[in-house]
């Protein structure tokens, strides 16, 4: 006897079977070691954006433009939140991986 599609669905959406795995497909270190260089290379201009924007804002201070002081303090609050984020990237993706594979 066959089982009705929509019970089939049902039950596929509640438990699919499939959890992370490593080591499933060819080239899984090649992909870590670009997404690793692409972070390193995102922390390295960040720390050159940073360099430039406290470079501006001391600049619009010592000169009196307002404008390019209040650019140059928006861009190290950019700068150092774009720094949290790369350096925390590997934390916040395993903090959320846990915290989804708990949902039932």
């Amino acid at each position: 006897m066959s089982v009705p599609l929509a019970d089939r669905v049902l039950q596929l959406a509640y438990d699919p079977g499939i959890s992370p795995k490593g080591g499933g497909l060819p080239g899984l270190s090649v992909l870590k070691n670009v997404v690793s260089s692409i972070n390193m290379f995102g922390i390295i201009a960040v720390v050159g954006a940073l360099a430039v924007s406290l470079g501006v804002w001391a600049w619009g201070h010592h000169t009196g433009g307002h404008q390019a002081e209040a650019n140059g303090k928006k861009g190290t609050t950019v700068s150092a939140g774009a720094a949290l984020g790369l350096g925390a990237a590997n934390g916040i993706v395993a903090f959320f991986s846990n915290l989804g594979s708990q949902v039932h």
